[in-house]
């Protein structure tokens, strides 16, 4: 009878074990001018609200050296923490040079493998200031794509920029494909629709992410613009914004992070 209880026990923890190696934790962050600006300390507080992710994607990594070396100094800290992590860093984008920026990649080793090393999407860079990043992740040999993307303003028409993504999303991916970004605009607008109606879903809706930059009455928060959005074959668990602010007297320091909030999306596919 126990070594019946004891098999039982090992069948359902197993079960468990399973479950939680493939629910994925992905973090989406732009972090206002990473780079070489960002002091030990500041990387280690980053460190902190980001460490129980899987996977972070950082949009506004400085395109110079500091921005890479920021990346690895960050990926260096959350290997001190527990965990074994890897990175990835995009080329500089170049379809505008007023505005040139990397992407980044940040994950888990442990249960996320991949193939290469990522790349831009150069087939967008005539219609896209700043072309995403794009790179494929494999957990248990099943694909996971992840577009890292971060509009132009949104004075300068960002919507066309969503509008030609969208198209090249629809007709040119797999099925498990996530986007994840700061896109300038808010989900609930129209340009929106075309991904929607074809099976995308945001992670979060009618949720301010940026800071402003005084705080009255512990409203500190500004614009609905940092999203992930999933396709229809992506299940999603649980999602929101990771608020390190929370209370007026903690926004100066936490705007020396960022002016944005990180957004997260825990998912099994």
């Amino acid at each position: 009878m126990l070594k019946k209880l004891s098999c039982i026990l090992l069948f359902f923890l197993s079960l468990n074990i399973f479950s939680q190696e493939n629910t994925i934790n992905l973090v989406s962050w732009n972090i206002q001018d990473f780079g070489k600006t960002k002091n030990s300390e500041e990387l280690d507080k980053i460190s902190e609200i980001v460490k129980e992710a899987d996977i972070i994607a950082i949009q506004e990594v400085v395109a110079g050296f500091g921005g890479a070396q920021a990346v690895a100094k960050l990926t260096a800290i959350l290997n001190r923490k527990g965990n074994k992590w890897d990175y990835a860093i995009s080329n500089p984008t170049n379809s505008s040079k007023y505005v040139t920026e990397r992407y980044a990649f940040i994950w888990k080793t442990k249960h996320l493998k991949i193939k290469n090393r990522g790349r831009l999407i150069t087939e967008l860079d005539s219609v896209i200031d700043r072309e995403p990043f794009i790179l494929d992740f494999y957990i248990n040999k099943k694909k996971l794509s992840i577009i890292n993307y971060h509009s132009r303003p949104y004075n300068q028409d960002p919507e066309s920029e969503i509008k030609a993504l969208t198209k090249y999303l629809i007709n040119s991916l797999n099925t498990n494909l996530i986007l994840a970004g700061d896109f300038n605009v808010n989900e609930s607008k129209p340009i929106f629709n075309n991904l929607k109606n074809n099976g995308f879903t945001a992670a979060i809706t009618k949720q301010k992410t940026t800071l402003k930059k005084v705080c009255k009455q512990n409203h500190y928060l500004n614009h609905p613009i940092d999203n992930i959005f999933f396709s229809k074959h992506i299940k999603r668990k649980d999602s929101g914004i990771l608020d390190f602010v929370l209370f007026c007297e903690n926004l100066e320091r936490a705007r020396k992070l960022s002016d944005h909030l990180p957004v997260y999306l825990k998912f099994s596919f």
